[in-house]
């Protein structure tokens, strides 16, 4: 098979077929759901929007992320049932867990930001920003700041890909959960953060459809958040 063919085999399997499941709930225990999603909604969003804008720094931006991953953690698990989920194998055969797949969607993601970092280092109006996020990480504990970000990935996941995603409906939940996922993140006020979420929660919210489950999500999500933390201050700093 040639290249372009294994490409598109994989996105297929990746991001547009979805694995057999049934993950019905009662009319009941969905309202319910939606009604956790947006009480959980309001309070992250703010709590969102007082940690971004806390300076580097200060210790307090660590409480204030630990905070905002147990409200997305805690409304995620208390709308109800979340799911593992399956991705497709590449050889066929019973589906497996979305482990593979996931950390090649998130180096491709890194990859892509990574170049596009080459243009946003030379644009003062977009590197500085995005700086200035990072410099939680160099002037506090790159640490804990690691830690916040693992932390924080997978809350986000549980939520937005979990109980959000569930709370939406199965026909509009991938542009409503991206939408949403980029709203809350335009609360830190830097447009190129918004940007990364957008693109980031299509390709996560298009394995939430596929796989049924947050952990392809997950996966996807550290791999990108954790390589942007450890390898594009350097890139930034080489490139300004």
């Amino acid at each position: 098979m040639n290249p372009v063919a294994e490409l598109r085999a994989f996105v297929r399997a990746a991001l547009v077929d979805p694995v057999p499941r049934d993950h019905t709930e009662s009319d009941a225990a969905f309202r319910r759901r939606r009604r956790v999603a947006v009480v959980t909604l309001v309070v992250g969003a703010g709590i969102l929007a007082w940690a971004l804008r806390i300076e580097p720094g200060d210790p307090t931006f660590y409480v204030a992320t630990f905070a905002l991953a147990a409200v997305w953690a805690v409304g995620a698990f208390a709308s109800g049932p979340l799911h593992l989920g399956r991705a497709h194998r590449r050889v066929g055969g019973r589906e497996s867990r979305a482990v593979v797949q996931s950390l090649a969607l998130g180096l491709l993601l890194l990859a892509l930001f990574l170049a596009g970092s080459v243009v946003v280092a030379r644009v003062p109006v977009l590197r500085d920003p995005v700086q200035q996020l990072l410099d939680h990480a160099r002037f506090g504990s790159l640490g804990v700041v690691a830690v916040i970000t693992v932390v924080n990935g997978v809350a986000e996941e549980l939520y937005f890909r979990g109980a959000l995603y569930a709370g939406v409906g199965r026909r509009h939940a991938v542009a409503v959960t991206t939408l949403v996922y980029a709203l809350v993140t335009a609360t830190s006020g830097i447009p190129l953060l918004v940007l990364a979420a957008a693109l980031v929660g299509l390709v996560v919210g298009l394995q939430r459809r596929v796989t049924g489950g947050i952990l392809g999500p997950v996966v996807t999500h550290l791999t990108w958040s954790l390589g942007m933390l450890l390898l594009l201050p350097p890139v930034l700093d080489r490139l300004s």
